[in-house]
């Protein structure tokens, strides 16, 4: 790693009705805590690695927004640096795979997983977090936030009860850095994430991978963006097999450009809220993974 130095930046459905769940305290302060799941990698074994070559720490308070395509006021980025992200995680058949991409490189990024997602696969974003990368919320069961179908507390309900399963998922509160489905983030809810001390995450440089089917064309969109802009926080998706096939050849195109990875995580964890926390942990359509050894739940009775 070139430089650990933390850049500092401050800024601007089976949904509950729990009206009490919305009067979160209004810009209060992160409380000082551990650090969010992700803390420490492995160590890089690959002198030639494309590796990380800088941590920025974000302050969350107030609700910083990143991303050129919606926020303009934080441009942290050095030439040719990127930010990796990745949404709609965790999945069995893709995320194992973007994370052997991102190891063998050496490389780590932040993810937004579906909380729904999330409790389907603990053990999966556990490895995510295992493997130094920053996880963040990208709502409870993916829903647009400007959908009519939902009303503001549906909207706030979605985006608290994402990050309550990223939390009992991973056994510890993940970064307050949330990313809306779509990129689509009403006013109220921006005004509603800064209360809350969540940074909003928009991208520079979209993959487009949720549009095509083929690997190159995922690797193509991005460099293509990239090389034009030459720095930037570029979207990826975790669920598309297609991504995962592409990661391996864009780590490489990356390290050939000479562009460097930066990793973005948190001053301080999320803060979620106590009644969220307890209504999900009794939910009893949440799965349960089992600790017992294979030989004493299957039993070869003939062969």
């Amino acid at each position: 790693m070139r430089r650990s130095t933390g850049v500092i930046l401050a800024g601007a459905l089976s949904l509950w009705a729990m009206p009490a769940l919305a009067q979160a305290p209004k810009a209060a302060a992160p409380a000082p805590a551990a650090a969010p799941a992700a803390a420490k990698a492995p160590a890089c074994a690959d002198p030639n690695a494309l590796g990380v070559s800088r941590v920025v720490e974000i302050d969350t308070t107030g609700g910083p927004g990143f991303g050129f395509e919606h926020f303009k006021q934080l441009d942290f980025l050095r030439d040719k640096e990127v930010v990796l992200t990745f949404d709609d995680g965790p999945w069995p058949t893709t995320t194992p795979a973007v994370l052997k991409a991102l190891a063998d490189e050496c490389v780590r990024a932040v993810f937004f997983p579906i909380g729904k997602h999330a409790t389907y696969h603990p053990e999966i974003l556990k490895q995510v977090a295992a493997a130094g990368h920053t996880i963040g919320g990208h709502t409870w069961a993916h829903v647009a936030l400007t959908s009519k179908k939902l009303n503001e507390q549906q909207r706030k309900d979605e985006i608290e009860k994402g990050f309550s399963a990223v939390k009992w998922a991973l056994g510890a509160a993940p970064a307050p850095f949330f990313r809306a489905p779509a990129l689509q983030h009403p006013p109220e809810i921006v005004t509603y994430l800064g209360e809350r001390n969540m940074a909003i995450f928009s991208c520079d440089i979209d993959s487009f991978d949720f549009k095509t089917r083929k690997s190159e064309q995922v690797v193509s969109n991005v460099m293509t963006k990239l090389d034009k802009v030459g720095k930037g926080i570029i979207l990826m998706h975790d669920f598309q097999k297609h991504t995962a096939e592409a990661l391996p050849t864009l780590l490489q195109k990356l390290k050939a450009g000479g562009y460097k990875v930066v990793l973005m995580r948190a001053k301080a964890p999320v803060q979620t809220i106590a009644s969220y926390d307890e209504a999900l942990a009794k939910d009893a359509k949440l799965p349960t993974v089992s600790t017992r050894p294979v030989g004493s739940v299957v039993t070869t009775v003939s062969e």
